[in-house]
């Protein structure tokens, strides 16, 4: 049985929730803690290098923060198409 459109646009708006939020979370981890390093230590948070402080615990911050957001986007969209657990 093929998927009907209503499944299909469901699928394609979550695969476009997760793929903004992995790059969200590939830039701020790796843009943050690798590649803009040596222009974020210029400034400090709480005592320790911006740099420093993205590459070791910045970037699970956001992660964290970016679950959140998936799961909140997540339920809006399971309302829309009155998806339930």
């Amino acid at each position: 049985m093929a998927p009907s459109g209503e499944h299909r646009h469901y699928w394609r708006t979550n695969l476009r929730y997760l793929a903004i939020l992995l790059t969200i979370w590939f830039a701020v981890s790796f843009g943050c803690g690798i590649l803009f390093v040596d222009q974020l230590n210029h400034y400090r948070i709480g005592g320790a290098k911006l740099g420093f402080w993205f590459a070791q615990q910045g970037s699970i911050y956001v992660f964290v923060v970016l679950i959140f957001v998936y799961v909140y986007l997540m339920n809006r969209l399971d309302a829309r198409y009155g998806v339930g657990e």
